[in-house]
């Protein structure tokens, strides 16, 4: 398992698109806070807070997670190589981690960069060090939990099809609907009494939650149980291989 762990990170990494979309992720994010003149600008905000990286972040999420995982099982599927990988001495769900973890990795990798602006924004802040870190902190570790939600779900969808364009846009379709679908149903107030209910079905529910600094139980438990869902749904997807 730990083989194919760094097998998985190793293909990454010896991609020109690996890097890319790392790239394109800390530039995007930078752009934002500290180049466009936005409402997420750090230096025109006025005060000593990072709040609009978790603003913006899920958002280039729904498109960095999916470019990460497209391949995870569709290449495999496509070359021939899942049959090969099939017979390794791993059960699926073995497999599935092994991937999984990689991607998580890499999301993780991509994302550490980000901890330099909570430096930047202490030391610029009046007086030095007037900063909400357990806001910032708690915001972080939501991230973290997001993007591990992403990634399964995009494991998930890899292994719908052997087209990573196809795997690609069912990622961001999926996710976006988990993140934001919830909300919108929320706020149409169809269902009286459950709207609550279904809203906090919804990942930006517990994201928002977290951000404030609290690690509650309940939504460490959401996100543990929506991983463990599509990592379920992708162990039943590649058994039914075997059939």
């Amino acid at each position: 398992m730990y083989s194919l762990f760094l097998k998985e990170i190793r293909s990454f990494l010896n991609s020109v698109l690996g890097y890319v979309v790392i790239l394109v992720f800390l530039v995007v994010i930078g752009l934002f806070l500290w180049v466009f003149p936005t409402e997420f600008n750090l230096l025109d905000f006025g005060y000593a807070n990072v709040d609009g990286l978790f603003i913006i972040a899920p958002f280039v999420f729904l498109f960095l997670v999916p470019a990460i995982t497209m391949k995870s099982f569709a290449e495999e599927q496509k070359t021939g190589t899942i049959e090969l990988l099939l017979t390794r001495p791993l059960s699926d769900l073995q497999i599935i981690l092994a991937k999984y973890f990689a991607a998580f990795a890499l999301v993780v990798f991509s994302l550490l960069p980000t901890i330099i602006y909570y430096f930047s924004i202490s030391y610029l802040g009046l007086p030095q060090g007037n900063i909400d870190s357990g806001g910032f902190w708690g915001s972080f570790i939501g991230l973290l939990f997001l993007g591990a939600t992403f990634v399964s779900i995009g494991i998930y969808t890899s292994s719908l099809s052997d087209n990573q364009v196809i795997s690609f846009i069912l990622a961001i379709l999926l996710s976006a609907f988990l993140y934001m679908g919830f909300e919108f149903i929320y706020l149409l107030e169809l269902f009286g009494d459950i709207d609550l209910f279904i809203k906090s079905l919804g990942i930006n529910a517990h994201y928002s939650s977290i951000s404030r600094g609290v690690i509650d139980t309940r939504d460490v438990v959401y996100y543990l149980s929506v991983i463990g869902l599509f990592l379920f749904l992708t162990v039943f997807n590649l058994a039914r291989r075997k059939w």
